[in-house]
C-alpha cells in the first residue's frame, strides 16, 4: 500500500482556481452545524493532500451563523492509507499511530483509499481482500469509531463525481508535467499506462476538497521509519525483498529473523546521528518509539550494546508491541459483519459531508438541480 505515488501537489489552471473560488467562497460559514475543517499532512498521504488549500464552504445567514457558534468548532483531519500491499512498521509509526492520539482533538475521518490503488496493474481479489484488511488494522491499531469515521473511498461516490467535474476544468498539459507520471509511463510505456494514473492528482484535490478544507494544518512529522536492507531508503511496501520491513501482521520468528539479518555496520558501540551510520541511527529510533522512552534514555542504554545483544532487545520490542495489534485484528477479522457495519457507518457520515459540496460545484457549474 504506498502513500504517495505522486509526490507533487495537484496543479489546477489559474482560471480554474478561480472558478472553484466563487463556487465554496472564501470566509463563509455552513449552516446545521457543519463546521470549518482541516486536513492534516501524514506520511500515509500524497503530498498534494497537505497542501492543497480551500475555503470550501456553503454561506449562511447571520442568524444561523449566531446560532451554530454555542459549541466548540472542532478541524477535520482527513487522511488515508492504500490497500496495496501489506501496512509495515513504517505506515503505523509514521501515521496510523499518530491518528490515534489526533482523533481525541480533532473531528476524523480515515479512509482505505482504493480508488487510488487501480491505477497500476492490481490483481482485483486480492483489492477485496487488502481493503478490509487495512479497515481491520486501523481499528486494532487504536482508531476508534466513536471519534473517527473510517470508510472506503470508493464507497462515497462523490469522490468520483468531484474528479471528473475537476478533470474538465484541469489542463491536460500540467497534468503532463507530474515527475512520477512520466517516469512510470516511461518505464511501462505510454500504451500500458491507463489515463487513472495521469489523473491521479486531480483526485487527491477531490478526496480534501469534499470534506471543506479552509487550510492546511500539518502537525509535528510522524516518524520515518527506513529500510531494514538499506538505512537511506523509506520502508515501503513496494520494495522488491519483504526483508526490507516489518509487516505489522508478521508473526515472532518472522520479525525475529527479519531483525537478525537486518543490515548493520562495524563500528563499535551504537549511537543516533552519525550520517556514516544510517542502519544504526534507524533501528535505535525504531526502538525508542516502541520503547516509548526518550532519545537520550536509549542513546545513554544502548552506547556500549553490540549488535547482538541490541537486536534481541529490539526484536522484543517488537514483538511485545505487535502482539495485541495482531490478537485484536484477528478479532475483527473474524467478524465480517461487524467489519461491514463500520464501513457502513463511516461512508454515511463521510456521504453527506461530501454531498454538500458536490451539489454547490453542480449548481456553481450550471447543471440542473436534482
Amino acid at each position: 500500500m504506498r502513500g504517495a505515488l505522486l509526490s507533487h501537489p495537484p496543479i489546477l489552471s489559474h482560471s480554474a482556481s478561480r472558478f472553484f473560488s466563487s463556487i465554496i467562497g472564501p470566509g463563509r460559514t455552513e449552516a446545521h452545524g457543519f463546521r470549518r475543517t482541516t486536513v492534516v499532512a501524514s506520511p500515509s498521504l500524497p503530498v498534494a493532500y497537505a497542501v492543497h488549500r480551500c475555503n470550501c464552504t456553503v454561506s449562511t445567514t447571520e442568524s444561523d451563523v449566531s446560532e451554530s457558534i454555542h459549541y466548540p468548532i472542532k478541524k477535520r483531519i482527513v487522511s488515508g492509507v492504500q490497500p496495496t500491499g501489506s501496512v509495515h512498521l513504517g505506515n503505523y509509526l509514521g501515521a496510523i499511530k499518530n491518528w490515534v492520539v489526533l482523533q481525541d482533538s480533532y473531528e476524523t475521518l480515515f479512509f482505505i483509499v482504493d480508488l487510488h490503488a487501480i491505477t497500476l496493474p492490481y490483481d482485483a481479489p486480492q483489492l477485496t481482500k487488502a481493503t478490509r484488511c487495512t479497515a481491520a488494522i486501523y481499528l486494532a491499531c487504536g482508531v476508534d469509531t466513536s471519534k473517527a469515521s473510517v470508510f472506503v473511498q470508493s464507497h462515497v461516490r462523490a469522490h468520483v463525481e468531484l474528479m471528473w467535474l475537476l478533470s474538465s476544468v484541469t489542463p491536460i498539459g500540467l497534468l503532463n508535467k507530474m515527475i512520477q507520471f512520466k517516469e512510470k509511463s516511461r518505464k511501462a510505456g505510454d500504451e500500458n499506462i491507463g489515463v487513472g494514473l495521469l489523473t491521479y492528482p486531480v483526485l487527491m484535490a477531490a478526496d480534501i476538497l469534499l470534506y471543506q478544507v479552509p487550510e492546511a494544518l500539518i502537525p509535528p512529522t510522524g516518524a520515518r521509519v527506513m529500510s531494514l536492507t538499506d538505512g537511506l531508503s523509506k520502508m515501503s511496501k513496494s520494495a522488491s525483498s519483504d526483508m526490507s520491513r516489518i509487516n505489522l501482521l508478521d508473526p515472532k520468528d518472522v520479525i525475529a529473523n527479519k531483525i537478525k539479518r537486518c543490515k548493520t555496520d562495524s563500528f563499535s558501540g551504537l549511537e543516533f546521528d552519525n550520517l556514516d551510520r544510517p542502519e544504526c541511527h534507524n533501528l535505535l529510533s525504531i526502538y525508542q518509539l516502541l520503547s516509548g522512552r526518550t532519545k537520550e534514555e536509549v542513546a545513554l542504554e544502548c552506547r556500549n550494546m553490540n549488535w547482538g545483544t541490541f537486536k534481541t532487545i529490539l526484536t522484543d520490542a517488537l514483538v511485545n508491541h505487535l502482539h495485541p495489534i495482531q490478537i485484536r485484528y484477528e478479532e475483527i477479522a473474524s467478524d465480517p459483519a461487524y467489519l461491514d457495519q463500520i464501513l457502513s457507518d463511516g461512508a454515511a457520515k463521510a456521504a453527506g459531508l461530501a454531498d454538500i459540496t458536490l451539489n454547490n460545484v453542480y449548481q456553481a457549474m450550471g447543471f440542473l438541480r436534482r
